[in-house]
Order: structure tokens, then sequence, then C-alpha cells
């Protein structure tokens, strides 16, 4: 018994069991997608597996991704964090004054090689989450007063939340809250995630203050309605509605792919609200539970690593990401069912996207590395039979020279 239970911790944490679990999430993505794009593709073109061909291009590069980051050695990530934020930073206050408006809201910035336009927060979610994993993994020990905590670890969250928050306020509201898990799971003073919680309210109140002195300067209006329309259950939630009414639609065994007649009636099908036409295709237990659990499954990966690995980074980068893509899924679930008001974050690996699905896919990659560190550290403890687990992170001293050049 024991053994067996022994050989099943060992497939979640194996870095197979997460290369399962994209792979299943590729084929929900390339179904759910062509089946809810076909009623614009034939609005825009002719060819009716236009969105198609333009969603395989970047699911071939996101498994791309995933592979080239899944053989760096994680330990590097540490090094490229203080680099990354700062190129974060700078981007978003970019964004902010020469972004691209799209529905009243600058969160992209033109690439004028390609003529492309890119999503600075999908960098800013994985740029603080590693600078973050650096910063309480190295400097937990040394954190004793609110001076010590505030600069390597509060500031940095509140700077970047902060300057996503006026055009993506439920992004900013995602990583603000994987933020504060990663310090929990870090062992951070519990006074200090209060006070970081108080800051975050703070922020949130001076930027609706900001939106009645300078109109337009935030989606403050925006943020007010959407609640406004949740609470008093407006006539106005069409999305919603036909959400609810898809979702109902879908039967609980027996599945219907293609066959979705909602499809057609709401907006962004392929995107935002792709999880309702999984619902309605795929039914209640191969769509609607199947989906939760495969991103459960992601989770119970994470937390596996968290309980196993002998270092603080390599712990605190994997449930970082895990915690922010799942709960960013479970918020765009909730949409859909109705249950919190439309936030437009898209459904993790499964919704039709550009910057979100790379990025995403760069994630991935990382967690594999991380699972892979954990296979080599079990192989070595059970020939020597020795593992201190040690938050005090040591990693950069131990990369090997021909890695570290």
């Amino acid at each position: 018994m024991i053994q067996d239970i022994t050989a099943i911790k060992n497939r979640i944490l194996s870095p197979n069991f997460i290369w399962t679990i994209i792979f299943l999430l590729v084929a929900i993505s390339l179904v759910a997608v062509f089946s809810a794009s076909g009623s614009i593709t034939k609005y825009d073109s002719d060819n009716t597996s236009f969105f198609l061909g333009r969603h395989v291009s970047f699911i071939l590069l996101g498994l791309a991704m995933i592979y080239l980051f899944s053989k760096i050695d994680y330990r590097l990530f540490n090094r490229w964090a203080p680099i990354l934020l700062i190129l974060t930073i700078v981007l978003l206050i970019l964004t902010f004054f020469i972004g691209v408006n799209v529905n009243d809201a600058k969160r992209w910035l033109n690439i004028p090689i390609i003529n492309m336009t890119f999503q600075v927060s999908d960098l800013a979610k994985l740029a603080l989450i590693l600078y973050l994993a650096r910063s309480i993994s190295d400097k937990q020990d040394v954190i004793k007063g609110f001076r010590s905590a505030f600069v390597p670890i509060m500031l940095p969250i509140l700077i970047v939340c902060g300057l996503i928050a006026p055009s993506n306020l439920s992004t900013a509201a995602v990583l603000f809250a994987g933020s504060i898990v990663m310090m929990f799971v870090g062992r951070i003073d519990m006074k200090y995630i209060l006070v970081l919680l108080g800051l975050g309210l703070l922020l949130l109140i001076v930027l609706l203050w900001i939106e009645t002195v300078f109109p337009g300067l935030t989606r403050a209006e925006t943020w007010v309605a959407r609640i406004t329309r949740f609470w008093y259950g407006s006539e106005d939630d069409y999305q919603i509605e036909q959400a609810k009414i898809a979702i109902a639609n879908g039967n609980i065994l027996l599945p219907n792919p293609g066959k979705s007649l909602l499809r057609n009636f709401i907006p962004y099908s392929y995107a935002d609200f792709i999880y309702p036409i999984i619902c309605e295709e795929w039914g209640l237990f191969l769509g609607a539970f199947g989906v939760i659990l495969i991103y459960l499954a992601l989770l119970f990966h994470c937390v596996g690593i968290v309980s196993n690995t002998t270092r603080a980074f390599g712990a605190l980068l994997t449930i970082g990401i895990g915690i922010n893509m799942v709960m960013q899924a479970f918020a765009n679930i909730a949409v859909a069912l109705g249950l919190v008001p439309v936030t437009g974050l898209p459904l993790p690996f499964i919704s039709m996207g550009g910057t979100s699905l790379v990025f995403t896919s760069i994630s991935l990659g990382m967690i594999i590395s991380v699972s892979k560190h954990i296979q080599n550290l079990k192989l070595e403890s059970e020939s020597n039979d020795k593992s201190e687990f040690s938050w005090q992170d040591q990693e950069l001293n131990e990369i090997p020279n021909e890695i570290a050049n």
C-alpha cells in the first residue's frame, strides 16, 4: 500500500505528468477554438480555418518555448529576475503613455518590426513571480523589520500591480493575490502580509480617486459599472446570460463536439468565454468538471514540488506560477458561471491568444525544469542518503561553471 502511494506520488511529481496536462490542454484548446471561432471566421474570411491556423501557430510556438525552458537549469532563472523586473517596469510605463488603445484599455505595445501587439502584463506576471521567488528565498533570514521586508518584497508587488491596475484591474488583482500566497508559503511574517493587504487596498482607493480628478486616466468607471451590473443583475449582462444558457445546454454525460449553438451569440466565445462552449459541447463531466480537474492536477503537481524540493527558489517559483495560473483559470470559470463580475481574463492555455499563450508556455517550461531537478536530487539522495531542506537559498553557488558561463 505504501509502495503504491509512493509510486503515485512520484508520477505526479515527474515531468511526464505535467507534459500530459499540457497535451490535454492543447487538445481541448484546438477543438474549442476551432468550434468557437467558426462564425467570426466566416465573417472575416472565406477560409473557415483562418483563426485555427493562427492559433495552431501560437500553440506550436508555445510548445517550443516549453521544451526550450524545460532544458534550462532553473537556477539560472534566479539571475534573470532583477533584469526582467526592471524591463517590465519600463515597458509598463511605456504602455501607459504610448500603448495601443483597444476597448478603452492601453494594455498592448506595438512591435513595429513584425507589426504585432504585445501585452506587457503577461511578461509582468512572470517577471514579478521570478523576482519574488528570488527575494523571499535569498533574504528571508535577514528580514527583521518593516523596511527590510518592504523594499525587496512589498514594494515590487505594489509597483508592478499598481502599473497594471489602471488598464487591467483583474490581472493586477490575481497577481497581487498570488504574490500574497508566495509570501505565505515563503514563511514571511503574517504582519507584513497584512500590511501589504492594507497597502493594496490603499492603492485601489488612490486609483479610484485619480479617476475622479482625471477622468479617463484609469478604467475605474468600467470597474464600477461591471460590479454594479453584477450586484443588481442588470439586463446588460448579455454575455453572462448567454454563457449560462450554453452551460445549461450541455449534456451530463454525452459529448456533442462541434455542435454548439451559443458560439454564434456569445461575444469572444473563442477567448474569454470559451469555457461555456466547452461545457455545451462536451457536457458536465468531460467538459465542465474535466477542465477544472486538469487545472487542479497542475496545482497538485506544484504543491508536490513545494513539499519535496530541497531548495526554496524552486519551490516558490513553482507555487507562484501554479497559483497564478489556477487562480486565473478559476476566475475565468467563475465569470462564465456568473459568480463574479466580468473580468476579461482568458482561460490559461485554452483561450485563443498570442502573448498570453507564449508566456504561459514559458512558465510551464520553468515548472518542468524544477521537476527535472527534483528527480535528479532524488537519485542523488538515494545514493548518498542525505538531503536537507534550506529556505535560505544558496543555489547560485551550486550552478556548474559550464552552465553559469
